[in-house]
């Protein structure tokens, strides 16, 4: 098993993170009750339904203390499975896996927890033409993995950074003194892709007469976005935005537009019940 992202050091994330939890000391617990030759045998399971994710990961964090350690993912990223279902098995020397229990099992409890719930929104806007895309809204440091997160989970990565697109907010606009004037300014500078968060119909136009390549239609309601879906006939994508929860994004995105963008499914996703449990050698 190897993990391979984008922008992501996986050797740097996981000494980062046993470094953080072995502080000076080290693991006094199983310093301490653990024998140093003694082998053990565990199963990483799911006590929820879920979207699987970093598996790989927690593979790395077992490896970094043990590197003879045997390894043996038993689904993938990206399945979905039911409560009970075993995850992976690791065979290794005991202090290094209680060592690196937590960390590995941190990692794909969030990972995991943002991919189901990701799923879910997925699922609810199923045959209505719309895409889900995902947000900024992430924990410092861990954007790349989020983002894949909710990559596994089906959604479609949106910005990466506020270095990849224009996205002229509302408080952009008000000191650029409207979304005509700032969109303006966005292309005068050479940026390829201009989003622009319009929430009224009336700034639409002016919008993307002024070179918005794409509308962020911000807190409106099924009826508008279809009004403003209809006005804008198909000349730039148009996302919905803003307060988007399961119970409402199904009529948001049989409203046309062709994206639907959730910030909960980062910044609020529950993390998944995922335990190691000690199993017979």
């Amino acid at each position: 098993m190897t993990f391979t992202l984008d922008g992501f050091d996986l050797d740097a994330f996981v000494a980062g993170t046993l470094a953080e939890d072995l502080g000076e000391g080290g693991d006094v617990t199983s310093a301490a009750v653990i024998p140093v030759a003694v082998r053990f045998e565990a199963v990483m399971d799911s006590r929820d339904a879920i979207t699987v994710c970093g598996l790989e990961i927690a593979a790395a964090f077992f490896r970094r203390l043990d590197p003879e350690a045997e390894i043996t993912p038993l689904v993938s990223d990206g399945d979905r499975v039911a409560p009970g279902t075993a995850l992976l098995r690791v065979t290794g020397n005991a202090r290094a896996l209680l060592t690196a229990e937590r960390s590995a099992l941190n990692t794909v409890q969030h990972l995991s927890g943002i991919a189901t719930l990701t799923a879910a929104y997925v699922d609810a806007i199923a045959g209505s033409g719309a895409t889900l895309l995902d947000t900024r809204k992430t924990i410092p440091g861990l954007r790349r993995l989020e983002k894949y997160a909710t990559r596994t989970g089906g959604a479609q990565n949106h910005r990466m950074g506020l270095w990849d697109a224009a996205m002229i907010k509302d408080n952009h606009v008000a000191v650029a003194g409207g979304v005509g004037p700032a969109a303006a300014l966005a292309k005068a500078a050479g940026i390829a892709t201009i989003i622009v968060e319009v929430d009224r119909i009336d700034q639409i136009e002016p919008a993307i007469a002024a070179g918005a390549t794409h509308l962020l239609l911000d807190n409106m309601q099924p009826d508008m976005l279809r009004d403003a879906v209809a006005i804008v006939g198909g000349r730039v994508p148009t996302e919905a935005s803003g307060g988007v929860t399961l119970a409402t994004i199904g009529a948001i995105a049989r409203s046309g537009v062709r994206y639907v963008s959730v910030g909960r499914i980062t910044q609020s996703a529950p993390a998944a019940d995922i335990g190691l449990d000690f199993a017979e050698l």
